[in-house]
């Protein structure tokens, strides 16, 4: 039973590819901080998979860790982490303004905001710092100081969203939740929301409430 006295917030679960970020920052990732020659022997190895990803007979969430490993594998942790904090810098440059301006209105209001991402913690952790919001995401194992190439979690995508999000948060704390999403990948998160709001298929952004809406009127 909710008390009554209390202060409920909203929730607003943004994607990142495609959604807040309007390129592939995974991909984007490997030729910012990995040679020309290095990204082709290594991907030379995984041909096969790729090929099958781009033919549409392997699937992405199972695509992201494959390569991963391929391209990082036994990597300098501390170098690559420094990488990727300039990395994220440069993403900023590459965010919707429409989206960026939605998630700032939520900040405006009050609301807890997640980065909910199938792409890797390595840039995203200092993207979210930046942004001033939290972040659940595919999560990357390093040991002594090295890349290992596999991730700690499982391919935050589909399901996984749902799940890892149910996890971090009781969305009957939440007057409201809002979820902003680009593909089928997202479709989970979206399910979970009052409000949703599909890129390349919405035509209009949610509009916040000033207030938050009582507690009873959720049906999670």
């Amino acid at each position: 039973m909710h008390e009554q006295n209390k202060a409920f917030k909203n929730l607003a679960l943004f994607d990142f590819d495609g959604t807040l970020c309007t390129k592939d920052s995974f991909t984007g990732f490997i030729f910012y901080s990995l040679s020309k020659r290095h990204i082709v022997r290594r991907g030379l190895k995984i041909l096969p998979w790729i090929q099958g990803y781009y033919l549409n007979l392997y699937p992405a969430h199972a695509m992201r860790p494959k390569l991963y490993r391929a391209m990082f594998s036994d990597s300098d942790a501390i170098q690559v982490q420094r990488i990727a904090e300039d990395y994220a810098q440069e993403l900023l440059t590459s965010l919707n303004p429409h989206l960026l301006n939605q998630l700032k209105a939520h900040q405006d209001l009050g609301h807890d905001i997640a980065l909910v991402s199938a792409s890797v913690d390595l840039y995203l952790k200092p993207v979210c710092s930046l942004l001033g919001i939290e972040l659940i995401c595919s999560e990357v194992e390093i040991k002594g100081q090295k890349i290992t190439g596999f991730y700690q979690t499982a391919d935050c995508s589909g399901e996984q969203k749902k799940m890892r999000i149910l996890q971090r948060y009781n969305l009957q704390d939440y007057a409201a939740v809002y979820a902003y999403g680009n593909s089928a990948e997202d479709l989970a998160m979206l399910d979970l929301a009052d409000h949703r709001f599909m890129v390349g298929t919405d035509l209009h952004l949610p509009e916040l409430s000033r207030r938050n809406q009582s507690p009873f009127a959720n049906s999670h």
